[in-house]
C-alpha cells in the first residue's frame, strides 16, 4: 500500500506552479520584445504575447467582457479543486497530482487576467510553418494535469484495478 502523504503537499505544488509561471512570465515581459520571436531551436522560439482570450485565443476580440467571465470561470474551478484535493484519500497519486497542476494552472492565469487583464503567453513551438499558439507554464500544467487526469480514469476503470480496490 503506498504511503499516505498530506493534503498540503498538493497545495505547496499548486503554489509552486503559481510561483514558477509568474516568475517566468515576468522574465518574459522584461527580456522580450513584444511579438518578436527568440529563435532557440528550429522548432521552438520565446516570444511574447498577450492573451485577452480563452485557449487559443478564444474570445480575445470580444470587447472586454470576456475578462471578467473567464476569471469567474477559473475562481469557481479553483474553489472546486480545493475542495476536491482536501476530500481524497491521502493514499492516492495520481489524481491529486493532476489537480494540484490544474489549480496551480488556472490560479497563475487567472492571476494575470485580474492584474494585467490579459494572460502573458511565451512559449512557441512550430513545425515546418506551422505554429502552434504561444503558450505559458501554467498553460502547460494545465494540459499536463489534464492528461494525468484521463490516464488516473482509465487507470481506475480497468477490471484488476476495481477487483483489488473491492472491499467486499
Amino acid at each position: 500500500m503506498p504511503k499516505s502523504l498530506p493534503t498540503y503537499v498538493w497545495y505547496i505544488l499548486a503554489l509552486l506552479i503559481i510561483v514558477l509561471d509568474q516568475l517566468t512570465k515576468g522574465m518574459a515581459q522584461q527580456y522580450l520584445d513584444y511579438g518578436r520571436p527568440v529563435v532557440l531551436t528550429s522548432w521552438f522560439n520565446l516570444t511574447l504575447q498577450y492573451n485577452s482570450g480563452a485557449a487559443f485565443s478564444f474570445l480575445s476580440d470580444a470587447g472586454g467582457w470576456q475578462r471578467y467571465f473567464f476569471s469567474g470561470i477559473a475562481i469557481v474551478i479553483s474553489s472546486i479543486l480545493v475542495l476536491w484535493l482536501h476530500r481524497l484519500p491521502a493514499t492516492q497519486r495520481l489524481l491529486p497530482l493532476s489537480l494540484a497542476l490544474i489549480l496551480g494552472g488556472a490560479i497563475g492565469n487567472l492571476w494575470d487576467r485580474l492584474v494585467l487583464g490579459h494572460v502573458v503567453d511565451f512559449i512557441s513551438v512550430h513545425y515546418g510553418g506551422y505554429f502552434f499558439p504561444a503558450f505559458n507554464i501554467a498553460d502547460a500544467a494545465i494540459t499536463v494535469g489534464a492528461a494525468l487526469m484521463i490516464l488516473d480514469s482509465l487507470l481506475a476503470s480497468r477490471p484488476d484495478t476495481l477487483e483489488a480496490n473491492d472491499p467486499s
